[in-house]
């Protein structure tokens, strides 16, 4: 009887967390991020603020679930994209998933904001945060260390000053690929995003058109810069295989 109570329980708070997250991704795209309150959150559910608070203690640990949420998802869509093109060469996986992570972000661009547009004032991401925003990226970690494996990669230059700086990214990131190869890959993860952000904020309007057209190409030229091979060219799209 007592197991019985506590699972109802657990259904319960599952539940109660849930609709409060729903809500709290209802204001933020209404309102913004830096207008996220507990108690509007509260009100629109017919809790007391009290009540909420025994979920979530702050609107930071609000926020830090919803980051945490938003991270997972957009980790998802890049796993699911890249396990879609499992059969073909290293560029076109890079690609589909580059393509999955924009596909998701216009679908959520609130959330995309929430994670990667501006930061919200006096908010401080904590590590719990990290694993989950590191999943999109180690899809394409993955990608590169298969290419390595297969055709090999094609090293970017490093200047002297920069190994040092590149020697211990790749001891904190990934020990097993070339130091070039991982300071390539931070700095194409920040154009990556980049190219994301430009179109989901608009400062692609008046400029770039064709935005799908446009992303594939940006994309392939992004899988270059980290030295992956491409054996063959694809006629049909133009995209390396």
């Amino acid at each position: 009887m007592t197991s019985s109570r506590h699972g109802v329980r657990a259904r319960a708070r599952i539940e109660v967390t849930a609709a409060i997250k729903e809500e709290a991704r209802r204001q933020l795209a209404h309102e913004g991020a830096t207008k996220l309150s507990l108690r509007a959150v509260a009100r629109e559910l017919g809790m007391a603020s009290s009540a909420l608070y025994r979920y979530f203690p702050s609107r930071d640990d609000l926020l830090t679930a919803l980051i945490i949420d938003a991270y997972d998802s957009l980790g998802a869509a890049a796993e699911a994209a890249g396990d879609a093109a499992a059969d073909a060469g290293p560029v076109r996986r890079w690609t589909a998933v580059c393509e999955g992570v924009r596909a998701w972000a216009l679908a959520h661009p609130h959330e995309y904001a929430l994670i990667y547009g501006t930061p919200v004032p006096g908010y401080a991401a904590p590590d719990t945060t990290v694993p989950a925003a590191a999943r999109s990226v180690l899809v394409l970690i993955g990608i590169v260390r298969d290419g390595q494996r297969g055709l090999g990669l094609a090293r970017p230059a490093l200047p002297d000053d920069l190994r040092p700086e590149a020697v211990r990214m790749a001891a904190d990131i990934a020990l097993d690929l070339p130091p070039e190869v991982v300071a390539a890959m931070v700095a194409v993860w920040a154009q990556l995003f980049g190219l994301i952000g430009f179109e989901l904020f608009g400062q692609f309007n008046r400029v770039v058109e064709d935005r799908d057209t446009f992303f594939r190409h940006a994309a392939g030229q992004l899988a270059h810069t980290v030295g992956l091979v491409c054996p063959q060219q694809d006629p049909a799209d133009g995209l390396p295989a």
